[in-house]
């Protein structure tokens, strides 16, 4: 019987029960931390070790190890943008959504001492797009105007190719890359409860945005119709899929902005 009693205790601080008791430590230790470490434009580590995704935002990507990645343009300057606005200072994290990802790195909005939004700032100066997720969407429509402001302002990544907002009629060009597309929706519909924002004729070759039925619930809850939609220019952001053409999986209304006609 204490044999079985210390194999069950092993099991409790070394299995699950015991990873859940982690990430429950570093959530509640980790309001507050030295920035220690610039992984990249969105990614930095605390003094102590611990990680932190920047939430909402994608900086430039660097290779980190991944063979046969090639560095996205200005990824350097990203980088240290961030260095130059967190290194060796104090920040504070809040937590607007899930608050640990799937590699253990914690997912924050941070402040520094003088409470400058750093998420903020990257954006405002053309280091990085908004990139928010249906259970992380909190301050999305502040980034987004300020996403827009860079862009206008053709600020940093904005100025490169690389990073331009593509026509609906250029997505099939770019799949399997994260993108921004701009397009007016022709029609919308709602197939076994899937919905699909179709921006051609021919929905089997024409760029389409598809909705989940469970987004799509989320987009009823913000009060975002389908039908609303249909006629009017839009700017959709995320990662080009090809299925029966090019097609952006939309898990939640931020993917989706309404233009002026």
């Amino acid at each position: 019987m204490r044999l079985v009693y210390c194999i069950a205790l092993l099991w409790l601080f070394s299995g699950p029960f015991a990873e859940a008791a982690e990430h429950r430590t570093a959530g509640n230790a980790a309001n507050r931390g030295v920035a220690h470490e610039i992984i990249d434009g969105d990614t930095l580590v605390l003094q102590g070790g611990v990680q932190v995704r920047l939430v909402g935002i994608q900086a430039p990507k660097l290779p980190l190890g991944r063979r046969g990645f090639t560095a996205w343009p200005l990824a350097d300057q990203a980088k240290a943008a961030l260095s130059r606005l967190t290194l060796g200072r104090t920040l504070e994290l809040r937590y607007v959504g899930r608050r640990i990802d799937r590699y253990g790195r914690l997912l924050a909005h941070l402040n520094d001492g003088a409470g400058h939004w750093i998420q903020g700032a990257l954006l405002a100066a053309g280091m990085a797009r908004v990139y928010t997720f249906a259970d992380n969407r909190g301050r999305a429509a502040e980034m987004l105007a300020l996403e827009r402001q860079a862009r206008t302002a053709r600020r940093g990544i904005w100025s490169h190719s690389f990073y331009r907002v593509l026509d609906v009629s250029e997505a099939s060009r770019f799949v399997d890359t994260f993108q921004l597309v701009e397009g007016r929706v022709l029609d919308t519909a709602v197939v076994r409860r899937r919905g699909y924002l179709n921006f051609g004729r021919d929905w089997r070759r024409d760029f389409t945005v598809s909705i989940a039925p469970g987004s799509l619930r989320r987009f009823k809850s913000a009060g975002r119709r389908l039908e609303r939609y249909r006629g009017t220019r839009v700017r959709v952001r995320g990662w080009l899929k090809s299925f029966n053409g090019p097609m952006i999986e939309a898990t939640h209304p931020e993917q989706i902005e309404v233009l002026k006609p």
